[in-house]
């Protein structure tokens, strides 16, 4: 049995990759390289390419026996989706239904897709249970979400069975240090935080210091890369088994404030370093808190990591990526 990793070069793309090879799964990873590296595809067969290339996608489907699809190959950053929403619903929404046609082409009935939490938008209880009403706010959220609905559409209509997992905040490193998170540009806030106890980033900056929370600043969820990896894994047995369509929210299920993650990481890393308030940004919740207990109930999945644990993989694959930044400094 072959599993089709559409973006296994990424970051999280790459974690569920070297757990399913762990797992005993046959691994295909089909990466572009406009975010992912090359040095992170060592868990499966390599193949260079789109999943907008219809071509490749048949070679692919007729060379392998491929018993399921992972999806991680959408574009993620929100403030890029309001500058240029073309980008984003061409690539997330336009190319993943090429991938979910030459799906059916081909006979292939099991997609596990990679949703947000940006799905449910500003959020009108806490935590966030998955049948809550979804309202995106950006194209980055607005492109998960149409994928969403066309996902149940494909179900209906052509019984093509699916998983749609929406995460809140991915984190975290294999403890390996094999991989771990390095986009560019960087825009999650533990390894901007990182960098600025590395010395790559003058400071770090708090946007918003007037939220209605226990010290002003946003409350988040974290999770570590491996529990999402995991879920993926158990997801994907979930959906071969019961043939069964189905979403799950992926968090730790508890909520940490931007400053406590900030004074977290100072203790950690046992370094001060400047932080900067600033103004809220627009679109900025003041909390956002999954309610996990469905993929606990259905899927037998239970976080392993804290917000300690997250951070000190973090660290010290973040040491590894910056060494010699940091060695200087």
């Amino acid at each position: 049995m072959a599993i089709l990793v559409a973006g296994g070069a990424g970051y999280i793309g790459s974690h569920v990759c070297k757990m399913l090879k762990e797992r005993g799964y046959d691994v295909i990873i089909l990466d572009n390289l406009s975010h992912g590296h090359r040095s992170f595809a060592k868990y499966g067969e390599f193949i260079l390419g789109d999943i907008a290339d219809e071509n490749l996608l048949d070679l692919i489907f007729t060379n392998y026996n491929v018993e399921a699809v992972m999806h991680f190959c959408a574009y993620i950053e929100v403030g890029e989706s309001v500058k240029d929403p073309n980008k984003y619903y061409k690539n997330n929404v336009s190319n993943t239904i090429t991938l979910l046609n030459a799906m059916l082409k081909h006979k292939v009935k099991y997609f596990v897709f990679s949703s947000t939490a940006a799905v449910y938008g500003m959020p009108e209880r806490i935590p966030i249970k998955e049948d809550d009403p979804k309202a995106p706010i950006n194209p980055y959220g607005k492109s998960k979400y149409m994928v969403e609905q066309i996902l149940e559409d494909y179900d209906q209509a052509y019984g093509l069975k699916s998983i749609r997992f929406r995460y809140f905040n991915a984190a975290g490193a294999d403890e390996s240090l094999e991989i771990g998170e390095a986009h560019e540009p960087e825009t999650h806030l533990i390894p901007l935080i990182l960098d600025a106890a590395c010395g790559v980033r003058e400071s770090v900056k708090i946007f918003g210091t007037d939220y209605d929370t226990k010290d002003g600043t946003c409350i988040r969820d974290f999770i570590h890369v491996n529990d999402l990896a995991d879920a993926h894994i158990k997801g994907l047995e979930y959906l071969m088994s019961e043939n069964k369509t189905d979403y799950f929210n992926l968090g730790n299920g508890s909520g940490y404030s931007v400053r406590e993650v900030i004074e977290k990481v100072k203790e950690i890393t046992k370094i001060d370093f400047k932080v900067e308030e600033t103004g809220r940004r627009p679109g900025d919740p003041a909390y956002l808190i999954a309610d996990n207990e469905k993929a606990r109930k259905i899927l037998n999945w239970q976080p392993k990591y804290d917000l300690e644990d997250i951070i000190k993989t973090a660290w010290n694959w973040h040491r590894k990526l910056r060494k010699d930044f940091c060695r200087k400094n």
